[in-house]
């Protein structure tokens, strides 16, 4: 037995089977109205999708910018790094120049209170001297490892960067498929309309417009299956007939039967 489910592409199948059937003792309304809700449930998907691709294409734009984010942070801080260190080395040389100059006044000193002096200021700056070149090579250490961090960082940003295009490409691809999709559509529901008489149709219009477009409905096992309430044994044999318009007490949608398969024969047989 077949379930009905309007948001399913199974629901599409098993109308277009059950159309394809053509079943000679199904009212010619109860078998358009049937195409009819493929048909609008067929065009509610896709404007669905082709309302939902914009956002799709803007978390495309947004994993782009997160990958580029991501080099840029990198980059900003092999650039604060290589910032330090060159201030760091400006100091060095400076402080070295002072230490050169200390000791050439060594030299000249007359006094041992100036002599102790100029000694005290020496050890002051090669011990600044020493403290900065221990940042130096620590700062080499951080820089190495930003390297290899932006080679990371950039390597994956390129690889990301492929399937956005790609998933860009089939984005833009699927929006004419989908209004193509969609003109095909309407011209089809046109004809199909144009089949169906104006009592069925204005009940058809009626119950989609107040049951979120689904106005058909398969009644399996005494029960319609969108709303699940049993119904009346008279009503559900005369919808197994299949040879009038029949609406669902509880959700008033239009119900329709689908026979079990025949038995497959037995090798007996």
């Amino acid at each position: 037995m077949i379930h009905f489910d309007i948001h399913s592409r199974e629901a599409v199948a098993t109308f277009s089977g059950y159309r394809d059937q053509r079943l000679p003792l199904m009212l010619p309304d109860l078998q358009h109205l049937i195409h009819l809700q493929e048909i609008d449930s067929a065009t509610d998907r896709a404007r669905r999708r082709v309302a939902d691709i914009p956002g799709a294409q803007q978390a495309l734009e947004s994993r782009a910018a997160e990958r580029a984010a991501a080099v840029q942070s990198v980059k900003d801080r092999i650039a604060a790094t290589s910032n330090t260190r060159r201030e760091i080395e400006k100091e060095v040389a400076t402080v070295q120049a002072r230490l050169s100059k200390y000791k050439d006044q060594l030299m000249a000193v007359k006094t041992n209170k100036e002599y102790q002096a100029m000694q005290t200021e020496i050890v002051t700056a090669e011990g600044l001297v020493r403290t900065q070149e221990d940042r130096l090579l620590d700062l080499m250490e951080i820089s190495e490892k930003e390297s290899a961090e932006l080679k990371t960082a950039e390597t994956s940003m390129t690889s990301e960067q492929a399937g956005i295009s790609a998933e860009r490409k089939a984005l833009e691809s699927e929006i004419a498929i989908r209004e193509a999709e969609l003109q095909r559509l309407t011209t089809e529901r046109a004809q199909v309309v144009s089949q169906i008489s104006k009592q069925s149709l204005v009940i058809f219009d009626r119950v989609a417009h107040g049951r979120k477009g689904i106005a058909v409905a398969e009644a399996r096992e005494g029960l319609c299956v969108v709303c699940h309430v049993r119904l009346r044994p008279q009503m559900f044999n005369e919808v197994r007939r299949n040879a009038s318009i029949v609406q669902c007490d509880s959700c008033t949608r239009i119900l329709y039967f689908v026979p079990p398969p025949a038995p497959a024969p037995t090798a007996q047989s």
